[in-house]
């Protein structure tokens, strides 16, 4: 998976963006700032458990997976004024175990569906060309936003979740490149071997179908045949509260929560649960962070963060 240090959203107070429907084709009254492309880490690919990992269910993948606990489902993602604005393009590192009693925020922190996506749609419109490929088209973008809330609608996986993971892999390109660091990472959300991808095997289609576009995002939320999407990754994560979705968002990116319950530690992207809801009052993924620089040095240097694998 690319886990990219890409950025978040824009300032609160900043111009706020008109939402971003599939029937808008235009660019106008986009935000004006870019997150910043960084390559993804050496062996930072997705590891979401498997049949084979120490996390394995005992049954087949689902690859129908919906959220089964009430407490953190979110069945309404028509309502995309949920939550508190714009934020604030800035970022902390967040250690330990993803609970608001460590410092990590709050749902009620949260932004909303609509300016969460309508800050990242500069990102959108760019992101393709660090890939060496055409970049996102309207109806494209508009595919995403599409493709987020049908996922959400059959999951139960709240849709700004689904964005933020979205952003850390892809920065919403729809032909981003499969990687494989050990595990196929394919498609908007570098999934565990998905099907769906706009780049692979050497043909990247433009545009990129609608149905790949929502397929690569089912794909990623509700799971493939060989490897957990969001929902089970928050089945799995073995909490009521906030802090399920940043031990999911470890869970998608290494397999497992480290024996330590630190989310910093373990295998693959150290930084991955801070940068998805990291925020300082209202600022990361999920409660703001855009472009601002990372606050987070554990993937250049784990010995600086006092990272263990285990």
């Amino acid at each position: 998976m690319l886990s990219l240090a890409i950025s978040s959203v824009l300032l609160a107070g900043a111009a706020f963006a008109n939402p971003y429907p599939p029937s808008v084709a235009s660019k106008t009254d986009l935000p004006t700032k870019v997150a910043p492309f960084l390559s993804k880490f050496p062996g930072s690919g997705n590891y979401m458990p498997s049949k084979t990992s120490k996390t394995a269910r005992a049954l087949k993948r689902d690859t129908n997976e919906w959220v089964n606990n009430n407490n953190i489902a979110t069945w309404d993602p028509n309502n995309i004024n949920d939550g508190v604005g714009d934020g604030q393009d800035s970022y902390t590192m967040y250690w330990g175990d993803g609970s608001t009693g460590a410092g990590w925020p709050d749902k009620s922190r949260w932004v909303s569906f609509v300016n969460m996506f309508n800050n990242y749609k500069n990102t959108m419109f760019n992101s393709c060309s660090n890939f060496g490929q055409p970049n996102d088209s309207g109806p494209e973008v508009g595919a995403i936003w599409d493709g987020i809330q049908k996922a959400a609608a059959a999951t139960g996986v709240d849709h700004r979740f689904i964005l933020a993971v979205i952003m850390q892999e892809s920065s919403g390109c729809v032909r981003v490149p499969t990687t494989n660091y050990g595990v196929r990472n394919p498609g908007l959300m570098q999934d565990h071997n998905g099907e769906a991808t706009c780049n692979g095997n050497g043909y990247a289609p433009n545009p990129c179908p609608s149905d790949t576009i929502y397929k690569m995002i089912s794909e990623g939320t509700a799971g493939t045949n060989d490897g957990d999407g969001l929902a089970n990754c928050l089945n799995n994560a073995g909490r009521n509260d906030v802090s399920a979705f940043y031990r999911a968002a470890r869970i998608y990116n290494s397999g497992s929560v480290s024996s330590t319950g630190q989310l910093q530690n373990g295998i693959a992207t150290h930084c991955y649960s801070s940068d998805i809801a990291n925020p300082t009052v209202l600022g990361s993924r999920l409660t703001g962070w855009v472009s601002a620089a990372s606050g987070c040095n554990c993937d250049n240097d784990p010995g600086s963060c006092g990272i263990t694998t285990d």
